[in-house]
């Protein structure tokens, strides 16, 4: 039953991706909690059985800024499993899932699911030209494998991982360009020592380098070091420098920006299962039913989208409501 769910689930990702322009273009990543409908107590009860010995303890922490720029942190928990999801970031719609039990980290499953897409699904991995995700997927093996497995640029946000206490570090082979952990690189001026943002000049594809270009030179600005500056032609880094930081799509960039703010698709996709498909109100208690239940509830989603996109009833798609 889960495998003829699973793949029903596959057909109906193929026949929309033909019926919609640019489907799985763009795509986000992320994970959903779900609780077991077994109280948390009764695990270790031999004799109870609404107990749940497939399901486990997860926590997520999310993390912003308020209005006033000051930081917050949430730190949800639960006892139970996990739904991860693949969603196209334009259109809101699930491409691919896997449910594993709450404790399994996102980046590890996210690299399995990649890789039993790229197996089950070829044509959405080839299709895909960007992929988007928080902090939790921020993992040098999923980086290196999106872009060069796959040929999917990441963009997935960054956590400081520098122990060192360095704000930046200098760029190998270079003397007056140093970078910070979020890819802003700087070069230094030899005659004063005044730091400035290098201005982005592009990825270079065949090279696997982004480019960077003199400020001077670009936005106009005096340099009084400018004429002894080894690199005011500009100068080329290597993805291989840092791969984290480092990505075929620049992080100081404009660009990067208006993709990582495509995440937030799987957060709809998630409320809408929620709310709309009662993953909030289930009463299921094992992994095996509950990859049933999930795989017939994105079916269903995907199955209600096609049905509106073959009424030339589009911009209905996502609602539940009858299009008349």
């Amino acid at each position: 039953e889960e495998n003829a769910i699973h793949e029903m689930f596959i057909q109906l990702v193929e026949e929309i991706s033909e019926a919609l322009s640019g489907f799985g273009k763009h795509v986000a990543m992320d994970s959903k909690a779900i609780e077991s409908f077994a109280n948390r107590k009764s695990r270790h009860l031999a004799s109870d059985g609404r107990r749940d010995l497939d399901a486990d303890y997860g926590k997520k922490t999310y993390r912003g800024k308020r209005e006033d720029g000051s930081p917050w942190e949430k730190i949800v928990s639960w006892f139970g499993y996990k739904l991860h999801l693949i969603v196209d970031a334009l259109y809101e719609l699930p491409i691919y899932y896997s449910v594993t039990k709450a404790s399994v980290p996102d980046v590890v499953e996210g690299r399995n699911m990649w890789k039993s897409m790229k197996e089950e699904m070829p044509k959405r991995v080839e299709e895909a030209e960007t992929c988007s995700a928080d902090k939790g997927y921020d993992d040098t093996k999923l980086i290196e494998a999106l872009w060069e497995e796959y040929r999917v640029k990441p963009v997935i946000d960054i956590r400081n991982m520098w122990k060192d206490g360095e704000a930046t570090k200098v760029v190998s082979g270079q003397t007056n360009v140093v970078y910070n952990y979020k890819g802003t690189v700087f070069c230094v001026c030899p005659e004063t020592g005044k730091e400035r943002e290098m201005a982005n000049g592009g990825f270079e594809k065949e090279r696997n380098t982004l480019k960077k270009r003199c400020p001077a030179n670009v936005y106009g600005i005096t340099c009084k070091g400018e004429k002894q500056c080894p690199i005011a032609q500009g100068i080329r880094i290597r993805l291989d420098e840092d791969r984290r930081v480092f990505t075929p799509i620049d992080r100081s960039s404009r660009t990067w920006e208006k993709l990582y703010a495509k995440r937030t698709a799987v957060e709809r996709v998630n409320s809408r299962l929620d709310v709309s498909f009662g993953m909030e109100q289930h009463t299921i208690r094992g992994l095996a039913k509950m990859k049933v239940r999930c795989g017939m509830v994105l079916s269903v989603m995907l199955a209600l989208a096609l049905g509106r996109i073959r009424e030339k009833k589009e911009e209905k798609m996502r609602s539940l409501v009858y299009a008349a």
